[in-house]
């Protein structure tokens, strides 16, 4: 058997260009973005007792940045700010490809 060299097709300029237009479907693609303040665990007895004007304790502490979830996968965390007399969240930290691949695990 004799030793045959490679041939690959000779790349045209702009080619790229097309691949990101190629792409341009996931753009449409719908996420579940939500914003998580704290979580607790209850007892369903202590559940039941709940009523108006309870008040839940959380895990995190006042001024803790809150955390921002697409997908149920966190992505960055934030602040609470009101805008336009509705909720919003200021982002203050995207976290690092490396912290969301310890995250699969």
């Amino acid at each position: 058997m004799e030793n045959e060299q490679a041939q690959f097709p000779k790349l045209e300029k702009g080619r790229g260009q097309k691949s990101i237009k190629d792409l341009d479907f996931l753009l449409d693609i719908p996420l579940e973005i939500s914003v998580e303040l704290g979580r607790t665990r209850i007892l369903v007895n202590d559940l039941l007792q709940l009523g108006q004007g309870s008040v839940i304790e959380l895990t995190k502490l006042a001024g803790e940045p809150l955390e921002i979830l697409i997908n149920q996968k966190l992505i960055a965390r934030g602040e609470a700010v009101v805008v336009n007399e509705k909720f919003g969240v200021r982002i203050t930290d995207i976290v690092s490809p490396m912290e969301r691949v310890k995250q699969l695990g």
